[in-house]
């Protein structure tokens, strides 16, 4: 088995990091991959910014505003990299729902290829995101929300081999509503004529 399966099934989110993580060029290659995520009308509904060194604390005081404490929330020095992911919405036909799916789908792509590339990731998500000062911190527009943080470093040695546990797929899918055994099914609420 190879490709896309293998790296869905190999996917755990990781605690611990060390100091290593992927050069701002190395990123680039990786979100040129990630962002071909099904996007309709191809609006492009997202945009990352990458937090390195003293933009982790800046992150940790913001997150200590929302909290109404001036000290530095630790939680984002847990990795040497961080990739905030923002919903940036467009005025188009196309729902906000599902811009912020399209989102989701860029940030989801980018924790397999970093992981494929030998990265630890964890995607950390919460009230925080939300927060005005930590939207203020990231300098969010109007018209975009933060999804959320992608915590990116190197993965320690002795946690490499362990795997998540592979989900029973017969729990999460069904056949369609109203469908019967056997060949010819009639569209609910129509008569079939004769």
């Amino acid at each position: 088995m190879t490709g896309a399966l293998e790296a869905m099934l190999d996917r755990r989110s990781w605690s611990k990091f060390t100091d290593d993580a992927p050069s701002h060029h190395e990123l680039l290659d990786l979100i040129a991959g990630a962002g071909r995520v099904a996007d309709h009308s191809s609006l492009k509904p997202w945009r990352l910014i990458e937090l390195r060194g003293d933009d982790r604390r800046r992150l940790g005081r913001a997150i200590g505003r929302a909290e109404g404490d001036s000290g530095v929330y630790s939680k984002p020095l847990r990795a040497p990299l961080l990739i905030a992911i923002v919903a940036s919405y467009k005025k188009s036909k196309v729902p906000r729902w599902e811009q912020e799916a399209v989102a989701s789908g860029v940030a989801h792509a980018l924790s397999l290829v970093l992981d494929e590339a030998g990265y630890a990731v964890f995607w950390r998500t919460g009230s925080y995101t939300r927060a005005k000062a930590v939207a203020k911190a990231h300098g969010l527009g109007k018209n975009e929300e933060l999804l959320g943080w992608l915590y990116v470093g190197g993965k320690p040695a002795r946690s490499r081999a362990l795997r998540r546990k592979t989900i029973d797929p017969t729990r999460f899918l069904s056949p369609m509503p109203g469908r019967h055994s056997g060949g010819g099914e009639k569209a609910k609420g129509k008569k079939s004529k004769k």
